[in-house]
């Protein structure tokens, strides 16, 4: 470990859900390349869960960024959150590896899918990569990432 790295020479913003109040239906950030990382973090926020709400969270995986064959990464899946279940203002996080991802068949792209059903949920999604293949993490960060500061 390098002790005298900014955390941000690490971990970088790969994708993101923009924070949002979100109706009834499914919501998905970018595809990540996973060759480029040793490991990546998917983070879910979630605010209040409308009357009779559901979250669902899992990792996705394709063949190109566009997003070809995707597919479930098995056992990538957070266990529901519900409103009945006071789940709300609380954060789940997924690891994924590449080798989580079907790489003999040429997954090699990862993503964060969200549904919610029923109602509305506040929520928001980051995965951040970790341990970059090649150079610091902020020459690896979402064109979304406005500023790192130091």
């Amino acid at each position: 470990m390098q002790g005298n790295l900014n955390p941000s020479a690490r971990a970088g913003i790969l994708a993101a859900i923009n924070p949002q109040s979100a109706g009834a239906g499914t919501y998905t950030s970018g595809w990540v390349d996973m060759r480029n990382v040793y490991a990546a973090l998917a983070i879910i926020a979630v605010g209040a869960i409308s009357a009779g709400g559901t979250v669902d969270a899992k990792i996705q995986q394709a063949t190109d960024d566009s997003g070809a064959g995707a597919k479930d990464v098995s056992g990538l899946a957070i266990t529901q959150l519900t409103q009945a279940g006071t789940d709300s203002n609380k954060q789940v996080a997924i690891n994924v590896t590449q080798g989580d991802l079907d790489r003999n068949n040429g997954f090699r792209y990862a993503r964060l899918s969200v549904t919610t059903a029923t109602a509305a949920a506040l929520l928001s999604g980051l995965i951040v990569g970790l341990d970059f293949r090649y150079g610091a993490a902020t020459d690896n960060d979402a064109a979304t990432v406005d500023e790192v500061v130091s």
